[in-house]
This record gives C-alpha cells, structure tokens and sequence, in this order.
C-alpha cells in the first residue's frame, strides 16, 4: 500500500510539471501570436458583387432564356460603355462605403468604428459618401460622446456622411446619428431621447439594520455628491442634479448645433418618437430604410461593406455572451415597458 500512495503522489507531481509547462509554452505562443498578428483585422467586401449576384440569380430563375439572352446583350453593352466612360475620364467614379454600428450602454464598439472610419478616411475621395447603419438605445455619455466625434473625421475630411436608422437611434445613439449630413429613418424606428439618465441604488438602511458602519472619505468639498453605501443629503443630491443637468445642457447645444433649424426645447424632454414623426419635428431628414438607401445607388456606385473585427479568446467570448444577454434582457425590459403596441 506504500509502494501504491509513493507511486500516486510521483504521478501527481508528474501530472502538475507536465500541465504547468503546457500552460507556460502555450502562454508564451499566445503572446508571440498576438504580437505578430495582432488582435484585429480589416474586411472590406463589394455589396455591388453581393447585389450582382442576387440578381443574376433571381433572373435565371424567373425570366425564359431568351429574354436572358437580350438581357446579357444589353448588359455587356452597359459594361463596354462604362469602361470607355472611365478610360475617358481616367477616374472612378463615386463610391459608397457603409458601416454598420451596434451600440451597447458602455460604448466599447467605438474601437471598431474607430478603425473603420481610419480605413475608409486613407482610401476616401471627397466625392464618396459613407453610410453608418446605426442602432443604438444609449448609454455612457463619454462613449456616446466619442463616438459622435469618430463620425465628426468623416465631414472634417469633406465626405459626405449619411446615418441610417432602421430600428432605434435614441440618447446616445441620437447624439451620434445627429452629426450626419442626412439622416434616414424607418418609419417606426425610435428616435430622439434626448436627455441624461442617472441612478443608483442605496443600501444605508440595511447596513444600519445590520449594525454595519460604512466610512467614507474624501478630498474637495464635492469629490462624492452621492454615495452607494452612506447616508446621502439634500446637498449631496442637488448638486448631482445640476452635474445632470449641465450635462444635458451640454446634449441639446451640441444636438442643436448639429440640426439648427429644429426646435432644440421642444424635442429635448427625454422622449423619443417613431421615425415618420421624428421627421415632422426635424429630428430626421427622410423616411427610408438602409437598404432602399444601399439600392438607390446600385449599380451606378461601387459600394463597399467595411468591417474591423476582433479576435477574441475563449474566456472573452463567454464573458461577452453573458454581457451580451445580461445587456438584451435590460432591453426587453425597458421595451416592454415602453413599446406603444404589440
């Protein structure tokens, strides 16, 4: 029995240097990896190959062979026209390039969308356009904020910049759709929300029933307006309340700015609108989804899809399917509890 336990306590040991020196070499792999790789990666994909194609299929599918013949005739002819059209201008012509942006409360997309406009802006004429399918609730005003100015290089650059809303464009998402030249919206999606939100919970109480002291302190008269855990005051709270509002004051001069031929007081009350009254009240500019925008433009522009994504490990992709879940249920809360009808 000796011999045995002796024989399982080396295996053990065996075991524990074998799989610490895996996690070590593999460690250092993963290191040199990403060193050499990097985290992320740039997409760029031709919507007018994607829109080609399915209407080459549709075609083949419906329409009789000879009208597929006059077809490709007159096909071929365009495409020879074209070609002698470039070679006489000796240029492109415009090109739309689109983002899609799908905002959460803390923002953190912003690096995406930061790497996409850096791309388009090294390649972009002033004659192209982009488009940023935008869907957004809101959420941290620092990301939202940066976020806007990420949209701001576009026109800084001379690019004529239009946001698509098909779903909802409220708070946050508002403060950057508002920067567009021409902003679109679906007839029902949400828009507006333009105010500031702030809340915390206070556990004072059940700590004082529980015989819980909580110490606290700070440096400069309001370091902390409120806090979680201490007993707050009147003082405390009115100040928070102008911090909040100043912030919103903040929101509607840069909202205002941006569209100045809008009533800033009458829509700056925190509600949000469907799309088609958005646009009686100047918060849009058209009711159209981003796909009729994407085929009014095809096939006269080559339009281009562009997309940064990030690599991400096993750990990062379950702690972000959790946020992710955490962060829909909120949603549907919040929807449920707003939605006009069902």
């Amino acid at each position: 029995m000796e011999f045995l336990y002796e024989y399982g306590l080396f295996l053990a040991k065996a075991v524990t240097l074998v799989v610490a020196f895996i996690l070590v070499v593999s460690t250092i792999v993963g290191v040199a990896n990403k060193q050499k790789q990097g985290r992320g990666h740039l997409e760029i994909q031709s919507l007018t190959d994607q829109l080609k194609d399915i209407t080459n299929y549709a075609r083949q599918v419906l329409l009789d062979k000879g009208t597929l013949k006059k077809l490709a005739k007159q096909q071929k002819k365009e495409e020879k026209a074209k070609l002698k059209a470039k070679e006489s201008e000796r240029e492109d012509g415009p090109r739309l390039f689109v983002i899609d942006f799908k905002g959460s409360m803390d923002a953190h997309e912003v690096d995406r969308l930061r790497e996409e406009i850096t791309a388009i802006l090294c390649v972009a004429e002033e004659k192209d356009e982009v488009l940023i399918r935008l869907e957004s609730g809101g959420g941290v005003v620092h990301g939202y904020g940066l976020a806007a100015s990420q949209l701001q290089r576009i026109k800084d650059k001379g690019l004529t910049l239009t946001v698509a809303v098909d779903k909802v464009a409220a708070s946050g998402g508002y403060m950057m759709a508002c920067v567009a030249d021409k902003l679109l919206a679906s007839r029902f999606a949400y828009i507006g929300s333009i105010g500031v939100l702030a809340q915390l919970p206070n556990f004072h109480k059940l700590l004082k029933k529980n015989d819980i002291d909580f110490e606290q302190h700070t440096a400069g008269e309001y370091k902390r307006t409120l806090t979680v855990f201490g007993e707050n005051n009147d003082e405390g709270r009115k100040k928070f309340q102008e911090e909040i509002e100043e912030i919103h004051t903040l929101f509607k001069d840069f909202v205002h700015s941006q569209r100045k031929d809008m009533d800033i007081e009458k829509v700056a009350t925190g509600e949000y609108w469907a799309g088609i009254k958005a646009k009686e009240l100047g918060l849009v500019d058209e009711i159209m989804t981003s796909d009729d925008y994407i085929l009014s433009h095809y096939p006269e522009r080559e339009i281009y899809a562009v997309k940064y994504s990030i690599k991400k490990n096993v750990a990062e992709k379950l702690g972000l399917s959790f946020a992710e879940a955490a962060e829909r249920s909120v949603m549907r809360l919040w929807n449920q509890s707003r939605t006009w009808f069902h």
